[in-house]
Protein backbone atom coordinates (compact mmCIF):
# COMPACT_ATOMS: atom_id res chain seq x y z
CA UNK A 1 0.00 0.00 0.00
CA UNK A 2 1.43 3.35 -1.00
CA UNK A 3 1.66 6.38 1.26
CA UNK A 4 -0.89 8.34 -0.77
CA UNK A 5 -3.38 5.46 -0.61
CA UNK A 6 -2.94 5.36 3.16
CA UNK A 7 -3.43 9.10 3.51
CA UNK A 8 -6.53 8.99 1.30
CA UNK A 9 -8.02 6.24 3.47
CA UNK A 10 -7.77 3.51 0.84
CA UNK A 11 -7.25 -0.07 1.99
CA UNK A 12 -4.43 -2.20 0.66
CA UNK A 13 -3.92 -5.93 1.05
CA UNK A 14 -1.76 -7.25 3.88
CA UNK A 15 -0.46 -10.78 4.31
CA UNK A 16 -2.98 -13.00 6.18
CA UNK A 17 -0.11 -14.63 8.13
CA UNK A 18 1.06 -11.21 9.35
CA UNK A 19 -2.52 -10.32 10.27
CA UNK A 20 -2.83 -13.60 12.19
CA UNK A 21 0.34 -12.79 14.13
CA UNK A 22 -0.97 -9.34 15.03
CA UNK A 23 -4.65 -10.14 15.62
CA UNK A 24 -4.61 -13.84 16.53
CA UNK A 25 -5.99 -13.09 20.00
CA UNK A 26 -9.29 -12.06 18.35
CA UNK A 27 -9.81 -15.41 16.65
CA UNK A 28 -11.97 -18.19 18.00
CA UNK A 29 -10.97 -21.86 18.03
CA UNK A 30 -10.54 -23.01 14.42
CA UNK A 31 -11.05 -19.52 13.00
CA UNK A 32 -8.63 -18.47 10.26
CA UNK A 33 -7.96 -15.20 8.47
CA UNK A 34 -8.44 -15.64 4.71
CA UNK A 35 -7.68 -12.05 3.70
CA UNK A 36 -6.72 -8.81 5.43
CA UNK A 37 -6.61 -5.16 4.40
CA UNK A 38 -5.21 -2.09 6.11
CA UNK A 39 -6.29 1.56 5.98
CA UNK A 40 -3.60 3.68 7.69
CA UNK A 41 -4.05 2.32 11.26
CA UNK A 42 -7.38 0.52 10.79
CA UNK A 43 -7.80 -3.01 9.42
CA UNK A 44 -10.41 -5.33 7.88
CA UNK A 45 -10.07 -9.06 8.46
CA UNK A 46 -12.05 -11.64 6.49
CA UNK A 47 -12.11 -14.88 8.45
CA UNK A 48 -13.87 -18.14 7.71
CA UNK A 49 -16.58 -17.09 10.23
CA UNK A 50 -16.94 -13.31 10.18
CA UNK A 51 -15.69 -9.92 9.05
CA UNK A 52 -13.71 -8.07 11.72
CA UNK A 53 -13.37 -4.28 11.45
CA UNK A 54 -10.57 -2.87 13.57
CA UNK A 55 -10.71 0.85 14.34
CA UNK A 56 -7.73 2.35 16.19
CA UNK A 57 -8.89 5.56 17.84
CA UNK A 58 -7.24 8.68 19.13
CA UNK A 59 -3.81 10.12 18.46
CA UNK A 60 -1.90 7.19 19.94
CA UNK A 61 -4.18 4.44 18.64
CA UNK A 62 -4.13 2.75 22.04
CA UNK A 63 -7.92 2.66 22.22
CA UNK A 64 -9.21 0.11 19.70
CA UNK A 65 -12.72 -0.91 18.65
CA UNK A 66 -13.15 -4.45 17.29
CA UNK A 67 -16.41 -4.77 15.35
CA UNK A 68 -17.43 -8.29 14.34
CA UNK A 69 -19.97 -8.78 11.56
CA UNK A 70 -21.22 -12.33 11.13
CA UNK A 71 -21.56 -13.22 7.47
CA UNK A 72 -25.13 -14.44 8.07
CA UNK A 73 -26.13 -10.91 9.17
CA UNK A 74 -24.99 -9.37 5.86
CA UNK A 75 -28.10 -8.76 3.78
CA UNK A 76 -26.38 -7.36 0.69
CA UNK A 77 -23.12 -5.89 -0.51
CA UNK A 78 -21.79 -3.98 -3.48
CA UNK A 79 -18.39 -3.33 -4.95
CA UNK A 80 -17.37 -0.47 -7.20
CA UNK A 81 -14.24 -0.88 -9.25
CA UNK A 82 -11.64 1.81 -9.76
CA UNK A 83 -11.73 3.81 -12.96
CA UNK A 84 -9.51 6.11 -14.97
CA UNK A 85 -10.09 9.18 -12.79
CA UNK A 86 -11.54 7.53 -9.67
CA UNK A 87 -8.55 5.46 -8.60
CA UNK A 88 -10.10 3.72 -5.62
CA UNK A 89 -12.50 0.80 -5.38
CA UNK A 90 -15.29 0.77 -2.84
CA UNK A 91 -17.01 -1.90 -0.77
CA UNK A 92 -20.43 -1.38 0.81
CA UNK A 93 -21.93 -3.93 3.20
CA UNK A 94 -25.47 -3.76 4.56
CA UNK A 95 -26.09 -5.50 7.87
CA UNK A 96 -29.56 -6.55 9.06
CA UNK A 97 -31.02 -4.01 11.47
CA UNK A 98 -29.10 -1.09 9.96
CA UNK A 99 -30.21 1.09 7.06
CA UNK A 100 -26.75 2.57 6.45
CA UNK A 101 -24.03 0.44 4.87
CA UNK A 102 -20.53 -0.07 6.18
CA UNK A 103 -18.29 1.57 3.56
CA UNK A 104 -14.60 0.97 2.93
CA UNK A 105 -12.29 2.33 0.23
CA UNK A 106 -9.69 0.05 -1.37
CA UNK A 107 -6.58 1.09 -3.27
CA UNK A 108 -6.20 0.32 -6.93
CA UNK A 109 -3.73 -2.43 -6.00
CA UNK A 110 -6.33 -4.35 -3.96
CA UNK A 111 -8.24 -7.00 -5.90
CA UNK A 112 -11.86 -5.93 -5.31
CA UNK A 113 -13.07 -8.93 -7.34
CA UNK A 114 -11.38 -11.22 -4.81
CA UNK A 115 -13.12 -9.38 -1.98
CA UNK A 116 -16.55 -9.74 -3.56
CA UNK A 117 -15.96 -13.41 -4.46
CA UNK A 118 -14.96 -14.13 -0.86
CA UNK A 119 -18.03 -12.37 0.52
CA UNK A 120 -20.28 -14.23 -1.92
CA UNK A 121 -18.72 -17.54 -0.86
CA UNK A 122 -19.08 -16.93 2.88
CA UNK A 123 -22.57 -15.42 2.66
CA UNK A 124 -23.90 -18.28 0.52
CA UNK A 125 -22.21 -20.86 2.79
Amino acid sequence: MGLMDGLMGNAGAIDPAAATNEFGKLLGHGEQIHAAYQVVRDSLLFTNRRLILIDKQGITGRKVEYHSVLYKSITQFSVETSGSFDLDAELKIWVSGSSMPIQKQFSKSANIYEVQAMLAHFIAG
